[in-house]
């Protein structure tokens, strides 16, 4: 076992408050391929079992009574490998009690309540009232990272840097996104990736304005902005970056927009300290971006009262960031007893909550030319004398710009993981 994961139990027995009820958190099970063949997806375990046994194990259980310890009250129940599972796939038996003896262990503590997390268990009936509250807290208890888990995301900021820099070499006229994903993606396992930690996204020129753009067989052309949003993934822990390049030489206009979201994503990085509230923080990185579109003549009014409108919408349509770690948005969504903002510029944050130490963060202002919106017909009446629209319509064929990096919340100045992966344009 690793030696952090007793800890890491203890933390969470603390902060789930379970008094007499059980907690069962279930790993999953495999899923067939629909077309009825013998294969299957690859198995991931649910995120909240893999948090406290670091097992790929389909079909276990971890289980917890409170009554005896926040240490001594754990066990492990797995399935027993087969023979054929032993002789095609090569697995070997985990650790742990027979998956049998849950019934046993669950009989012996028939009259308690029982709080399900992880994958859904077939014929265990849970209490609604204990999940609810165990997921909440348990969320909220796993967002602050241990040394363990930030030692395997530095481990994947340096391959993600490797795997940028591989990319950028090849940048040039006439090669297309999926070539750049290849290679980019070869050189996070050439530094011992397991995997992507999600779908790479590379869109070149006006595919750049696409929030999640698959990269497609569509050649660079010189000028254009590229964007690249992606990050290697070691053992369950992920990196989440995104540059913005351009192929050749940038014009005035492209420099000038790259560089209000730069300015906008190093003062939002220098502001990740504890206890800064990150729905600010996202208002505060609109506000300057807006004025920098105010500065190129794209938008018009008073910063401040643009954001209040929702005008900056238009243009950076998104939240700027989320918690990332054993997953790609790992931990993220709002404080404990917190409602959803039900403000329309707030409706896409996948963050709400007052920053604290241990917290690794995505920082990700973009700007953008998205025709879907820009060529709405009720946003342009709302928004009439807030943007100079004939200016915008000359830039629906630019794209985006996005500027991404990941930062540890300390007890000090914020750490930027991923400061390695330069941020140059050109």
């Amino acid at each position: 076992m690793n030696p952090a994961l007793p800890a890491r139990r203890a933390r969470t027995a603390a902060a789930l408050h379970l008094d007499n009820a059980l907690l069962l958190i279930g790993a999953g099970e495999p899923v067939p391929l629909p077309e009825r063949s013998d294969q299957h997806y690859p198995f991931r375990a649910h995120a909240e079992y893999y948090y406290l046994t670091e097992l790929e194990c389909p079909g276990g259980v971890l289980a917890f009574d409170p009554l005896q310890g926040d240490r001594d009250g754990w066990i492990s129940f797995v399935p027993e490998v087969t023979e054929g599972e032993r002789v095609w796939e090569g697995r070997t038996q985990p650790p742990g009690e027979p998956i049998a003896a849950l019934e046993a262990w669950l009989g012996a503590r028939r009259d308690r309540p029982i709080a399900a997390l992880g994958a859904p268990l077939r014929g265990v009936r849970s209490s609604p009232e204990h999940t609810l509250r165990a997921r909440v807290l348990f969320q909220h208890a796993r967002r602050s990272k241990d040394e363990a888990e930030l030692a395997l995301i530095r481990r994947t900021a340096v391959a993600t840097a490797a795997g940028f820099a591989r990319l950028k070499a090849e940048l040039r006229p006439g090669i297309t996104e999926r070539a750049l994903q290849v290679e980019l993606e070869a050189e996070f396992f050439r530094h011992d990736a397991t995997r992507p930690g999600y779908e790479t996204i590379i869109g070149t020129g006006p595919n750049s304005a696409v929030l999640h753009f698959p990269p497609s067989q569509r050649a660079a052309r010189d000028g254009e902005f590229v964007l690249v949003d992606a990050g290697a993934e070691i053992n369950r822990y992920m990196t989440d970056v995104t540059r913005t390049y351009v192929v050749g030489r940038p014009t005035p206009f492209q420099r000038d927009l790259h560089q209000v979201v730069l300015a906008a994503e190093q003062r939002a990085l220098s502001r990740c300290i504890a206890g800064t509230e990150w729905r600010e923080l996202h208002l505060a990185t609109a506000v300057e971006m807006v004025g920098g579109l105010v500065a190129l003549g794209l938008m018009r009014g008073q910063p401040e009262s643009l954001v209040e409108q929702e005008a900056h919408t238009l243009f950076f349509p998104h939240g700027l960031g989320h918690l990332v770690g054993l997953g790609v948005r790992d931990g993220s969504g709002m404080e404990p007893g917190r409602a959803k903002s039900t403000r329309p510029g707030l409706s896409t944050l996948r963050l709400d909550l007052p920053l604290r130490p241990g917290y690794v963060v995505t920082v990700e202002p973009g700007l953008y030319f998205i025709p879907a919106l820009l060529n709405d017909p009720a946003r342009r009446a709302r928004y009439r004398d807030c943007v100079d629209w004939a200016r915008a319509e000359q830039c629906l064929h630019l794209g985006g710009v996005r500027i991404e990096d990941n930062v540890l919340v300390t007890d000090g100045a914020p750490e930027n993981l991923t400061a390695a992966i330069p941020k140059t344009l050109e």
